[in-house]
């Protein structure tokens, strides 16, 4: 076994240290009654909110502080983004930002109004078709098929701007197809439609469709990440399935207003790290389609920072609608 880095052990050791030190930096609000309030800007249930309490129930014993997981869903998320940077600089606010997503709306954006404490997954999207229709079986078929007659076809997703919608348009890029997206207002009814045959495609997250493909009422052309997906080893990536460099994941990182004193950040980022190896959110985690994603504060942000101009990038190329 290699000899971890001075990096990672520097990395690991500060960790530790963060940790050790968090009841101390939280004790004030422990003391006060004020729990950590973990705001989510998408309704119950889905599944920016699932992974959330699964690592927020681990994080509130690690701190030995109650954490209330606050649902404040609507405007894509951003009523959430703007309860969060207006929050005390405390480190009792945190918030989930799934992404990538791009938005005409102002927002609060992480490495400005918001710091970025943690990256909770990573994960792929996919690609699918109702069973029930006559479209071709591989995705070689299906590209040639859109690229004879290119408004025949569409593709949901769970709304403008979203990791699934940019998803679509990377493959409408690298294939040379203009196979027209459909906008839901969220990923169930977008779900409901493509199985019942309303859409002819969705570009959507792993979870919601599972069932779907399992039950065999959905066909899974493939998985949007350069590596095959553990929850769904059968199906190739699109890489594979026939469009050359292909790689996009949804992601889902923790932001606390900026300004949070960096002890406490980094105190937060040492909990979910820990929360993150526990068996309990690793069994979820495998079930969602998604993996762990532990990281710094800072390679969080940077993360983020890069995400969003690559797909920034690809939306003015594309010049995509996100309103």
């Amino acid at each position: 076994m290699p000899f971890p880095s001075r990096r990672g052990a520097l990395a690991a050791l500060g960790g530790a240290v963060a940790l050790a030190a968090s009841p101390r930096l939280f004790a004030q609000g422990a003391a006060t009654g004020r729990p950590i309030t973990w705001l989510v800007g998408q309704p119950p249930g889905g599944s920016v909110d699932i992974l959330t309490r699964l690592v927020a129930r681990q994080v509130e014993q690690i701190l030995g502080q109650s954490v209330i997981v606050d649902n404040r869903p609507g405007a894509a998320g951003a009523i959430a983004l703007q309860a969060a940077a207006r929050a005390p600089h405390d480190g009792l606010t945190v918030v989930t930002v799934p992404g990538p997503n791009l938005t005409n709306i102002p927002v609060p954006q992480i490495g400005k109004e918001l710091t970025g404490v943690a990256t909770l997954a990573k994960g792929p999207m996919v690609l699918v078709s109702t069973t029930a229709s006559s479209l071709p079986p591989t995705l070689a078929g299906l590209l040639a098929a859109a690229g004879k007659d290119p408004k025949a076809f569409s593709f949901a997703s769970s709304g403008n701007g979203t990791s699934q919608h940019l998803a679509g348009e990377l493959m409408n890029q690298i294939a040379r197809t203009q196979i027209v997206h459909v906008p839901y207002k969220g990923g169930s009814q977008a779900v409901t439609d493509v199985v019942g045959g309303q859409v002819p495609l969705g570009m959507l997250g792993i979870t919601p469709v599972l069932p779907h493909i399992k039950a065999g009422r959905l066909h899974a052309y493939g998985v949007t990440t350069a590596t095959r997906s553990a929850t769904l080893p059968d199906v190739p990536t699109l890489r594979e399935a026939g469009l050359p460099g292909f790689d996009a994941d949804q992601w889902f990182v923790v932001a606390t207003p900026a300004g949070v004193p960096a002890e406490r950040v980094r105190a937060l980022n040492a909990a979910i790290g820990q929360a993150l190896q526990k068996p309990e959110v690793q069994a979820g985690y495998t079930a969602a389609g998604v993996v762990p994603a532990p990281a710094t504060a800072e390679q969080t942000t940077a993360f983020v920072t890069q995400e969003l101009q690559r797909w920034q990038a690809l939306a003015k190329k594309a010049n995509l609608a996100l309103d």
